[in-house]
């Protein structure tokens, strides 16, 4: 069993926490709701134009995705004037996508991950 500085004794996931763990993986499977929460983490408080423009992207685009990063509570809003101001306050969600980059990019040696954009390896 790996360890590591985060790891805690927990009791075996339930099904639901699974369904729900697997749900999230996928929401963040598209690689602009994965760049929003990553990019909030290292630019805190950011409205959807900065965001758009941030990650190269239309605001209708962006405001879509960030609707649905919210509605699972990966990034939060609060309103300033007419603008929604975007930010991540929970810990679990830095941890978890800095944790899963550094994964990808902590070794050139690793093979690149086979998924529907990388197209299988030999």
């Amino acid at each position: 069993m790996v360890r590591t500085s985060h790891q805690r004794c927990a009791r075996e996931p339930t099904g639901r926490h699974l369904d729900d763990a697997a749900a999230v993986f996928h929401l963040l499977s598209a690689p602009i709701r994965l760049r929003l929460p990553w990019w909030l983490l290292h630019h805190p408080e950011r409205d959807v134009t900065a965001l758009a423009a941030a990650v190269g992207a239309k605001v209708p685009a962006v405001s879509q995705h960030l609707a649905k990063l919210r509605l699972a509570g990966l990034v939060s809003a609060r309103t300033q004037g007419a603008q929604h101001i975007y930010t991540v306050d929970d810990p679990h969600v830095a941890v978890l996508i800095e944790q899963v980059l550094d994964h990808i990019t902590d070794s050139d040696a690793r093979p690149r991950p086979v998924g529907p954009q990388s197209g299988p390896t030999s």
